[in-house]
């Protein structure tokens, strides 16, 4: 079973270094639409195991991260390949969505 990373300042960077792609998801447990997209991001831990690494960070208690890549509306989801931003989604999208954008960084 998959599993979503759950980030912080701290291991934020050594995460990047993986020779997968990382999809980062910004979130806080007061938005609303970050709850909706939450169990997505669950389904794409399972779907992309061993493919690709799917991570959470709390915007709330890691400020360092969230304001070095202007995380200013939340949900955002950014994808990361070779350490470097490759794709980026604002908003609540369906799951559909955030698969293509991780299948084309899988290829």
């Amino acid at each position: 079973m998959g599993k979503t990373l759950e980030l912080t300042d701290a291991t934020f960077d050594e995460t990047l270094k993986s020779d997968k792609p990382v999809l980062v998801d910004f979130w806080a447990e007061w938005c609303g639409p970050c709850k909706m997209i939450g169990p997505l991001v669950e389904e794409l831990a399972n779907d992309y195991e061993g493919k690709a690494v799917i991570a959470k960070l709390n915007v709330d208690e890691n400020p360092q991260i969230t304001a070095r890549f202007g995380v200013r509306s939340i949900p955002t989801l950014l994808v990361f390949k070779n350490g470097q931003i490759v794709d980026k989604q604002v908003g609540a999208v369906p799951k559909s969505v955030l698969a293509g954008k991780l299948q084309a960084q899988v290829a």
